[in-house]
């Protein structure tokens, strides 16, 4: 049956990966056992992708969008709560396109800083995505500067699928995908990738809960935005594009507590020494609260998908 031309198809990914892959860092998968953190012994494959360029798997998005479209003399413009500008930011300094990154007053220091280093224009305002969306907005109106969205647009959820590629190639006989969730571009993409494969799971803060509510209204709505992992995981709601493929290919959709997230930080770094944002940990938490427990003999791997913190403080 043919893929719908509105969502990314494995051939398109495929072609996007050999695009955009001398701009990326093939992250490495780190098989632990469940065990060194109190678990009942169970091999996990985590998935580094923070340590991806600018910190989070959103550099693929970023660089698809500006090497498969033509980029205006005004640049490129992101809403982000901060780890989608970082990559736009980095992106475009790497292409040598002007870049104008806008977010919200959640937005980490670390995440500002790191925008404001690559060269981006940055602008603070609002206290939540969705105000940082409004104003860039207004301004590719005013501009007609190139919009590179975090998660509802083709080319994003096409490059965030190059890591299901990827992760495929290096763990080729996963059952499960643990994931966190935000706008969903990242679990789009995924899904749009395994397309069934695997077992995928969404994983959202209980004081984000964007994809599951949608989930359970059959179509996305707003959500409560809030919360520990507020800069990376609290959109407002799910994107339209990615929506129809979480329906079909995501298995399960899980809601962790804002303190399971922190713990979960914690012991990536006393453990591993994996220093994680909120974010980036919140997958993992659904393993350590005991959210999601594998059954024996299943392969589960989990994405640790952001690292954009200020410093460590763990202990």
């Amino acid at each position: 049956m043919a893929e719908p031309t509105d969502e990314p198809g494995t051939e398109r990914i495929e072609r996007a990966f050999e695009l955009i892959r001398t701009h990326l860092r093939r992250t490495p998968v780190v098989e632990v056992d469940a065990a060194d953190f109190g678990l009942p012994a169970h091999t996990l494959a985590l998935k580094l992708e923070l340590l991806q360029h600018g910190g989070s798997f959103k550099a693929r998005g970023a660089f698809t969008h500006m090497l498969t479209r033509q980029v205006p003399q005004a640049g490129v413009v992101a809403a982000s709560g901060g780890n989608h500008g970082v990559a736009v930011a980095y992106a475009a300094q790497k292409l040598r396109v002007p870049a104008k990154i806008f977010v919200p007053t959640v937005s980490s220091q670390a995440k500002q800083d790191q925008i404001r280093r690559l060269g981006a224009q940055l602008v603070i305002g609002g206290e939540r995505y969705a105000d940082a969306l409004a104003a860039s907005q207004q301004w590719i109106e005013s501009s007609g500067a190139l919009e590179v969205h975090a998660y509802d647009q083709l080319e994003t959820l096409t490059g965030q699928g190059t890591l299901g590629l990827e992760m495929e190639r290096q763990c080729p006989q996963l059952d499960t995908l643990l994931v966190a969730v935000g706008g969903g571009g990242l679990i789009g993409g995924l899904a749009a990738w395994y397309r069934g494969r695997i077992k995928l799971v969404s994983v959202e803060p209980v004081t984000a809960p964007t994809l599951a509510k949608a989930i359970a209204a059959g179509r996305p709505v707003d959500a409560e935005a809030g919360g520990v992992a507020a800069d990376s995981l609290a959109p407002r709601r799910v994107g339209e594009l990615m929506f129809p493929l979480a329906q079909r290919f995501v298995s399960e959709t899980i809601l962790v507590e804002d303190d399971a997230i922190r713990d979960s930080q914690k012991q990536l770094w006393q453990t591993l020494r994996i220093a994680a944002e909120p974010g980036g940990a919140a997958a993992f938490a659904a393993l350590l609260s005991r959210r999601y427990v594998p059954r024996p003999g299943e392969r589960v791997g989990v994405l640790v998908c952001g690292g954009n913190t200020s410093a460590v403080n763990f202990n």
